[in-house]
């Protein structure tokens, strides 16, 4: 006899049984609808080769390129100077601003100077003196009173006395500090009553008019370098203009750690945006490269490998043919094209547009053929 325990428990059990072989028979459906339709895409694929892909391309001819070598410079200023005194002494006055904007021969600073004043004052009086007695020495040896050595002795007399007031006038000028050309004045660096030593800085005097650009180039570059060469100079402060420097300066050593040497030229600097200190962008024209092979950045697909592009290959490349990538080695970079150096020949059909979706060996058509001079 059976109990309501033993009645639910075969109920359970009928239920997980179905439930279990419900599973079973629908993974074995999915299984068999994943085959076939694995089977129906490979036959379909078999079935069905790629269909022909539109492209842009363009025929490898030898191009004529300018050439020029770059390299990233610096400003220097022609005449520039730290104003300082050659005396010791204290500062009195003081006779500019910081920035300003001077004269040749503009007084800027004067030290105390009244000991020298007052001694030129005296020599002053001993020449005044000495003048004198020359003069009356003079009329004394004409009238046969004095002897012509006497008269020798008074004019040593009087060339020693003006002698000793053009020193003293050389002391005095050390004393007043004067720009020795045009130019800005930099921060001022000292104070009124301030008291300065031998060398010690005022200020800097700075002509931004004309400036030189100093700039190295790999050794093997020398043969285009020559005195007189024009440089075109770009600075990223000012992006828009753009200064010819011509050639001052080759240094006549290289350099023995980087194998460089040393460039200065010359430039003027209307309106004076450029200034001493700044990075610029040197551009040494060098003669135009003959024949070379010259295709559009977009050409280039670069992947761990190199550089590689995609070539037309068939029996009328310029219409159609299959996809064939090569590898090739870049030499230059211009804006938007770059010079290739190995990979390719002349008459090479290369695809411009549209390579990223074709794999190797796939049909192409090309719908637009164009030649190096409009890439």
């Amino acid at each position: 006899m059976s109990t309501p325990h033993s009645e639910q428990a075969t109920t359970k059990n009928s239920r997980t049984l179905t439930v279990t072989l419900l599973s079973f028979c629908i993974a074995v459906a999915v299984f068999l609808l994943l085959l076939g339709w694995k089977q129906w895409r490979q036959g379909g694929a078999a079935a069905q080769p790629y269909p022909p892909t539109a492209v842009a391309a363009m025929r490898v001819t030898p191009t004529n390129i300018p050439n020029s070598l770059h390299a990233v410079g610096s400003l220097r200023a022609v005449r520039e100077v730290v104003l300082a005194p050659e005396v010791a002494g204290r500062v009195v006055s003081i006779g500019f601003d910081a920035g300003e904007t001077v004269a040749a021969e503009q007084q800027l600073l004067q030290l105390y100077d009244a000991p020298e004043q007052a001694d030129r004052a005296a020599a002053l009086a001993r020449v005044k003196l000495a003048d004198a007695q020359l003069k009356r020495a003079a009329r004394l040896v004409n009238s046969g009173a004095e002897s012509r050595e006497i008269l020798d002795q008074r004019t040593a007399e009087r060339d020693q006395a003006l002698a000793a007031v053009k020193q003293l006038d050389a002391r005095i000028a050390q004393k007043q500090i004067r720009a020795p050309f045009a130019g800005q004045l930099g921060i001022r660096q000292v104070d009124l009553g301030q008291y300065l030593n031998p060398g010690e800085t005022i200020a800097t005097l700075t002509d931004t008019s004309q400036l030189y650009v100093d700039f190295t180039v790999p050794q093997q570059e020398l043969r285009w370098v020559q005195q007189g060469g024009k440089v075109q100079v770009v600075s990223d402060a000012w992006p828009d203009n753009s200064y010819t420097a011509t050639v001052t300066t080759v240094e006549p050593r290289i350099s023995a750690d980087t194998r460089n040497i040393q460039i200065r030229a010359q430039l003027d600097n209307p309106g004076e945006h450029l200034r001493p200190g700044m990075f610029v962008n040197a551009s040494l024209s060098l003669p135009e490269q003959k024949e070379q092979l010259v295709v559009p950045s977009t050409a280039i697909q670069t992947t761990a490998f190199g550089s590689n592009v995609l070539l037309v290959r068939g029996a009328e490349p310029e219409k159609a043919g299959q996809a064939e990538y090569v590898q090739v080695q870049i030499s230059r970079r211009l804006k938007d094209q770059v010079v290739i150096s190995s990979g390719l020949k002349v008459g090479d059909i290369v695809v411009t547009e549209g390579q990223l979706k074709v794999p190797p060996g796939a049909p192409v058509t090309v719908t637009k053929l164009r030649a190096a001079e409009e890439s």
